[in-house]
């Protein structure tokens, strides 16, 4: 059975708290992503937060806070994450129940990925889970 670690996009771009929302913006931009993992800027690795393209119009620019605002401000602090060693199914599994799209790998705490829906549809692995997933998190009312 195939591990997170071997279908998870290794090296993600994140952000520390020593950054702000224009800063997470810009990097969203470039990399073309709407999730970034949020890391201690201590040790640049152990994952304490993250921030979607949501949280950046919900809590940032919808509250009108401006470009210069911490990350702080805008990041879920609350992290769901998988461990590297688990298997795609367990992730599929975690992500349909938690009802999320991406979900950051680690080992020991520390960022080492981050796994999507696609990634498991487009590696063909558990592709059925995978979609299912998808379909009751897009029926999921917004709020």
């Amino acid at each position: 059975m195939k591990t997170v670690k071997e279908v998870m996009t290794a090296h993600p771009v994140s952000v520390t708290l020593l950054d702000n929302i224009y800063e997470v913006a810009v990097k969203m931009k470039d990399s073309g992503t709407g999730f970034i993992p949020v890391v201690d800027s201590s040790d640049g690795a152990t994952l304490i937060g993250v921030i979607t393209d949501r949280d950046l119009v919900i809590r940032g620019y919808a509250d009108k806070h401006s470009g210069s605002t911490a990350v702080e401000t805008v990041m879920t602090r609350e992290v769901i994450s998988v461990a590297e060693s688990a298997s795609v199914d367990e992730a599929a599994e975690l992500m349909a129940s938690r009802q999320i799209r991406r979900i950051p790998v680690t080992r020991d705490k520390k960022l080492t990925g981050i796994v999507s829906l696609g990634d498991l549809a487009v590696k063909r692995i558990f592709a059925d889970e995978a979609a299912e997933a998808l379909s009751e998190i897009s029926q999921r009312p917004l709020h």
